[in-house]
């Protein structure tokens, strides 16, 4: 099973969620789920890197544009540019204008839904280790 399917429930839950307090109640749900995917397998993806991870920690406060943020790292501005796409293709941040440069911010939603889906795998594998636990404890009692 997928990443993506496993966590669909939950993703449809924040989707509209966030639906919900940007909208008067009446909209369709379909479009605002298409409109606010989120693929978890992207989003991993992106922050499989260590670059990228450090691009999504410095736009946090939402105040450096791509220009800035290229001289942090010893790298081309083109590097940069291409880590930057992966990440907003990934939605873990977005581009504003901002008269002559584009800002860049993460989108803390992003990283909610990413969090939420590593504290569901979590919850899951400490259920396993505990059941495995549960079962070997019981094994060592039933011995004579």
């Amino acid at each position: 099973m997928s990443v993506s399917a496993c966590s669909l429930p939950y993703v449809i839950h924040i989707l509209e969620s966030i639906a919900a307090c940007l909208t008067d109640g009446s909209y369709n749900r379909m479009v605002v789920l298409m409109q606010l995917a989120f693929n978890a397998d992207q989003v991993f993806a992106a922050l499989a890197d260590a670059t990228r991870r450090d691009v999504v920690l410095r736009a946090l406060n939402g105040s450096e544009g791509v220009a800035e943020l290229a001289g942090h790292y010893p790298m081309s501005f083109a590097a940069v540019q291409k880590h930057v796409a992966v990440l907003e293709r990934a939605g873990l941040i977005t581009k504003e204008r901002t008269g002559r440069r584009k800002v860049v911010r993460t989108n803390i939603e992003a990283l909610r839904m990413a969090r939420g889906l590593l504290d569901q795998y979590e919850a899951m594998w400490r259920g396993r280790i505990d059941r495995m636990t549960d079962l070997i404890a019981s094994s060592k009692e039933a011995r004579p």
